[in-house]
């Protein structure tokens, strides 16, 4: 019998590849918590993106409330700093955090984060953050950096052929102005 592991999902397309490569080992199910994504009109696309995706693939998903006003407290006085930094170091926490809370009450042995797919993201400081996370929960963490071995190209192709929606920043408000700048 394969372990159940509860992998939080920052988006679709994100977890299209991961989603495949988890299920072969693993009883997979799906937790999208994102209180950095901005604005609300954009957590109610992805979070509906996944939704859709989710019925399309038989995978059982469970979505928390969007908690941005949280996310905007915990990450206060960091506004300035660049893309990579202390305030993604801090959203990768809070979004694990609550991730490996919901699995401990739900009997989950491995939770699993998608953020490590994309190629923006630091999967060493992903993976550090999700390992003592899960030791706070005593739960297991199951470690992977998924852009490697053309895994984040994979993800493209099969978001494209899902006709998922792919957003063109990470999430948050800075991401977003960030974006907005590099295309000026």
């Amino acid at each position: 019998m394969k372990p159940e592991l509860l992998l939080h999902i920052c988006c679709a397309p994100c977890s299209t590849y991961v989603v495949d490569l988890l299920k072969k080992d693993y009883n997979v199910s799906g937790y999208f918590y994102n209180p950095n994504i901005y604005p609300r009109e954009e957590y109610k696309k992805r979070e509906s993106e996944m939704r859709r995706y989710a019925y399309m693939i038989a995978l059982e998903l469970f979505c928390s409330e969007y908690d941005d006003e949280r996310w905007f407290q915990i990450t206060k006085g960091l506004e300035n700093l660049p893309e990579g930094g202390k305030r993604c170091s801090i959203c990768y926490k809070i979004r694990l955090e609550n991730t490996a809370k919901y699995a401990k009450q739900h009997g989950y042995e491995f939770i699993a984060t998608t953020l490590s797919v994309s190629p923006h993201k630091n999967a060493d400081e992903i993976n550090r953050a999700g390992i003592e996370i899960s030791k706070q929960q005593n739960i297991k963490w199951f470690a992977g950096d998924f852009k490697k071995k053309g895994r984040f190209e994979k993800s493209i192709q099969m978001s494209k052929s899902a006709n998922l929606y792919r957003q063109s920043y990470c999430g948050c408000i800075f991401s977003l102005e960030e974006t907005k700048k590099r295309k000026t």
